[in-house]
């Protein structure tokens, strides 16, 4: 008698992205457990027995996600002596990952305490002091404060993919162009370069 091998990690792959899927879609209130595990075909008790409730598998989603975008920025080799290519970069992961958006969307509407809030916080607060210290070194203008700059520019990259309806409806053109993504690109890094262009 052949026993299987359960494909573990292939299980967990499915139920993560069957989970974001629905979180992006419905946020936490209106997804369920048994929700994921049918959009994954797979039992709700191994979804139970491999993330926990939903809560904790809310916080590993986000978590996962904004540790992609993290690792994206980080992987294209951008630092801080081109700001522009490092909204650029932030850019271009939110267009391959439209629900990052819709989950920080969903997760602002709760108004409950953030997902994983210590370390994200501690992870937000390095890359203000990397800006601060751009600053300090002459790269960024130092008139602006490192915190909001570090938001804004955040906000110029991503929200072209949370509120892709208004965009549209300003520049009439839709996100899906190819052409238009260009644009939409060019100027982000434009914008950000012109920001925090050393006065």
């Amino acid at each position: 008698c052949r026993v299987m091998a359960w494909d573990t990690e292939g299980t967990r792959r499915r139920l993560k992205e069957a989970a974001t899927a629905e979180f992006a879609e419905r946020g936490l209130a209106g997804t369920t457990m048994t929700r994921i595990a049918a959009r994954a075909g797979i039992n709700k008790e191994r979804l139970y027995s491999y993330y926990g409730d939903k809560d904790a598998l809310w916080v590993v989603v986000l978590t996962d996600e904004l540790e992609g975008l993290a690792l994206a920025v980080e992987l294209a080799g951008v630092s801080l002596e081109d700001v522009g290519e490092f909204a650029g970069a932030t850019f271009d992961y939110h267009v391959r990952h439209p629900q990052l958006g819709r989950l920080l969307q969903w997760e602002g509407l709760v108004r409950g305490p953030a997902a994983d809030v210590a370390r994200r916080s501690a992870h937000y607060r390095e890359k203000v002091e990397r800006f601060a210290q751009a600053q300090r070194d002459g790269v960024l203008d130092a008139g602006l404060d490192p915190a909001h700059l570090v938001f804004a520019l955040i906000a110029l990259a991503a929200w072209w993919q949370t509120v892709p309806q208004l965009a549209e409806m300003i520049t009439g053109a839709s996100g899906d162009d190819v052409s238009e993504r260009d644009r939409r690109r060019a100027f982000v890094v434009d914008a950000a370069r012109r920001l925090t262009a050393a006065r």
